[in-house]
């Protein structure tokens, strides 16, 4: 399969108009899925490449809330940062050039994540990205008030 294939294919699973898809924000960019542990926590690998300036995936997908563990990557000949959503706190990681860290998110709810390097202009000059968690919110957190039509 072509990459164009694969994400055609992961966001027809993902589904269409409101379900888990973030449409044409992060069109031009690649769409991975963390893999998940026996335990339940999930794992992926984010990197920024040579000379690209932006994050490899571009979207990541996470079945459910929970636990993720990042290893960032970058391949670049430029320093980079990675400012990552997490619940209490962000988490920041410093990038030198051709460098490696690791980080640890909890995500609890469904939803899009967005992240990026604050360092210099980058996300002014498009590395950005999102994590997206799938699933349904706790009966806790929904609204108590009739089910709405959708289209």
């Amino acid at each position: 399969m072509t990459i164009a294939e694969d994400r055609e294919a992961l966001l027809a699973e993902i589904g269409g108009q409101n379900k888990a898809t973030i449409g044409a924000v992060l069109g031009s960019g690649s769409i991975e899925k963390a893999t998940e542990r026996p335990d339940g926590t999930m794992e992926a690998t984010i990197r920024i490449g040579e000379d690209a300036l932006a994050w490899e995936p571009a979207v990541l997908l996470m079945p459910h809330a929970g636990t993720i563990e990042l290893t960032i990557i970058n391949d670049d000949k430029n320093t980079h940062a990675c400012l990552l959503p997490s619940n209490g706190d962000k988490k920041f990681i410093g990038l030198l050039n051709h460098s490696k860290g690791r980080a640890t998110l909890e995500l609890d709810g469904p939803g899009y994540y967005w992240y990026g390097s604050p360092a210099g202009n980058d996300e002014g000059r498009g590395l950005t990205a999102a994590i997206v968690v799938g699933g349904e919110v706790p009966p806790e957190a929904k609204l108590d008030r009739p089910a709405q039509p959708r289209p």
